[in-house]
């Protein structure tokens, strides 16, 4: 399957890699601004933030067929309470002038946020019922799957030996391969602080 292989390749060069960052992020959570000028779909029905921690390895050497991308593991806490979730996957980050990078990523993600609302206009359902339908209809993100795709753009600076900053786009959708149906997805948009580990190279 497409996850498995995803998988093999995110986890297995892991290895022999080490943790070369620590990131920490602050990002508006389920944006619509964003999938309203590309085209992808964003719920625009969950609120409040996400805080995100997470830890990138150097780039690994094993994989330089496909660039020598970083590994990332990251986990995302809602401040609302909703959909949280885990995450994996690679980037690549790209050097631009001016001490800026660019960096796009892919990878997998596990929420524990819906997937699979009941429907509102099922038969024989009291009015009671039907109420608190649509009151998760109008206020939950309906996943379709819990295990998810994990795209993701930033565009970084170098601000010292040390440290950086990120401005990222992440999005989670199951891009009708995890499931069929529902797929309302979710954009975050926000700022990474990252701190670079070990000796400065």
């Amino acid at each position: 399957m497409i996850w498995a292989a995803i998988v093999s390749l995110t986890v297995a060069p892991l290895s022999t890699a080490r943790a070369a960052e620590t990131l920490v992020g602050v990002f508006a959570h389920d944006v619509t601004f964003i999938g309203d000028v590309i085209g992808v779909g964003s719920a625009g029905r969950e609120g409040g933030e996400d805080l995100q921690i997470g830890l990138r390895s150097d780039r690994i050497e094993a994989l330089s067929l496909i660039g020598r991308p970083q590994a990332h593991g990251l986990v995302s806490v809602n401040s609302d309470g909703t959909s949280n979730f885990v995450a994996a996957g690679l980037s690549w980050p790209i050097a631009l002038p001016g001490q800026f990078y660019f960096r796009p990523g892919l990878g997998l993600a596990y929420t524990d946020g819906e997937a699979g609302l009941p429907a509102v206009n099922a038969p024989g359902l009291a009015p009671p019922e039907i109420q608190r339908r649509l009151k998760l209809y109008r206020s939950r993100i309906d996943f379709g799957s819990h295990l998810l795709f994990q795209p993701e753009l930033s565009i970084g600076r170098v601000l010292s030996p040390r440290w950086s900053a990120e401005l990222t786009y992440l999005h989670l959708s199951n891009g009708q391969v995890f499931a069929h149906g529902k797929n309302q997805g979710l954009d975050d948009a926000g700022l990474r602080l990252i701190y670079k580990l070990g000796s400065i190279r």
